[in-house]
């Protein structure tokens, strides 16, 4: 089909919007029924998940810097241009949307790129590699008016919801502490370690030069691909990173933390300087507001283990909020579950404060590329939610506590400041 693609996006542009606000477009820019052209960046792992959840819409150019995971990917969607290198792929003229699925530290090249082409971006988690691509990729999307979503699919979730409307109605009173714990790193990736001091040789299949993209040039070595980057601070954010985007989202939404000062100190083993740690406990200290008092949000990794009190209300890979009223309690994926005395929640009626869309994560953003709806994980919310999360890394790094000040984006500590930014090989800036 032949489209006005230039026509529709001047159209996409109209109306105003603020961070984490809905977008105002006109019902006619984009057909119902019409479908999107989109280009997927990274096919394999979650890749190829996000692939599957947006092959209702017209696939026209897959990326991936692993032969074999192109060519599988390619089989799926004969018709869609290959490549190794996004940003020739961010060159292709009748694209309307990407996907991002890459290693974390291509997430802000990949989607910054895009959306300069005003293209409507779906980036998985976390959105960026440091604190400063946040706000850079935020600014970016809510100025350009573009459609875009987090890979945070239980944003979602029916439990996550209700939890979200429980505290808002203030069910357990005014929250004073949060408390979240995941077992990763654990089993799934290796954190803790010194670089490798030797080569291996470049498997056929993979592009290593463009894998690395805007990291700093190193030999290869297996220790960093494929799934195993995520504990490596050149690659990934570490089991922070990973889980709390997730764990973290009900707490974020629900206690509006988006935007406000917070005090940040974590601790875990002596310092690798290359990888992230085997395991660390961090505390989000956020000032009292008029509304509410100061709150305190613990995460716990690895094998950290919190208080016994806590420990034994507090599920594996899961919440417990402590509110003047009594407590909620809830597993990732479940329901939450009231104690210590909170009333049922049963008369609660959240749907204005939080209504459940009953919409995929994915089909919810190819639902508002078309007509402009709101999306859950929009980068005006998830830029803002990455830089809180990333600064539990930033204060292990530089061992000790920051104070950090969204409003100039500081901590006052030079070398907690260094970290909140990164440099990029030529040819990869944003």
């Amino acid at each position: 089909m032949n489209r006005p693609h230039v026509t529709r996006r001047t159209a996409l542009k109209a109306g105003a919007a603020a961070l984490a606000a809905p977008y105002i477009v006109p019902a006619h820019a984009f057909g119902a029924n019409e479908k999107l052209n989109i280009g997927v960046i990274g096919v394999g792992g979650r890749g190829q998940g996000d692939l599957a959840a947006v092959s209702t819409e017209s696939i026209v150019a897959l990326c991936d810097v692993d032969e074999q995971r192109l060519v599988a990917a390619a089989k799926r969607h004969p018709g869609a241009k290959t490549y190794h290198d996004y940003r020739q792929l961010l060159e292709q003229e009748n694209l309307d949307a990407v996907v991002v699925a890459t290693p974390d530290h291509h997430h802000a090249p990949a989607t910054m790129r895009a959306m300069k082409r005003d293209l409507h971006v779906y980036c998985e988690k976390p959105l960026t590699h440091t604190v400063e691509e946040a706000r850079q990729i935020a600014q970016v999307a809510v100025a350009r008016q573009l459609a875009t979503q987090m890979g945070t699919q239980n944003h979602e979730h029916p439990g996550y919801v209700r939890l979200v409307q429980l505290l808002r109605a203030g069910v357990i009173g005014d929250v004073q502490q949060v408390h979240v714990i995941t077992d990763r790193p654990g089993r799934w990736w290796s954190q803790g370690m010194d670089r490798p001091d030797q080569s291996q040789k470049v498997p056929s299949h993979l592009h290593w030069d463009l894998w690395l993209g805007p990291a700093q040039e190193r030999d290869y070595h297996e220790a960093y691909v494929p799934f195993r980057w995520r504990g490596w601070w050149d690659f990934g954010c570490g089991a922070i990173g990973d889980m709390a985007i997730h764990l973290l989202d009900p707490t974020f939404q629900a206690l509006h933390l988006g935007g406000r000062p917070v005090r940040v100190a974590s601790q875990g083993p002596p310092l690798h300087v290359h990888s992230g740690p085997t395991h660390m406990t961090t505390r989000f200290t956020f000032p009292a507001q008029k509304e509410n008092g100061e709150l305190s949000v613990y995460w716990y990794e690895g094998a950290t283990k919190p208080p016994a009190d806590i420990a034994a209300k507090l599920p594996m890979n899961g919440s417990l909020f402590v509110g003047s009223k009594g407590e909620i309690a809830i597993e990732h994926g479940q329901q939450p579950r009231l104690l210590g005395g909170a009333k049922t929640g049963a008369d609660v009626d959240g749907e204005k404060s939080a209504p459940f869309s009953g919409t995929h994560h994915h089909q919810q953003w190819i639902t508002a590329c078309k007509t402009g709806s709101a999306t859950g994980s929009n980068f005006g919310y998830a830029g803002p939610f990455t830089e809180v999360v990333l600064l539990g890394n930033v204060a292990y790094r530089v061992g000790r506590e920051v104070e950090y000040n969204p409003a100039d984006m500081s901590t006052g500590d030079r070398a907690a400041d260094l970290l909140l930014r990164k440099d990029y090989r030529e040819g990869w800036a944003l």
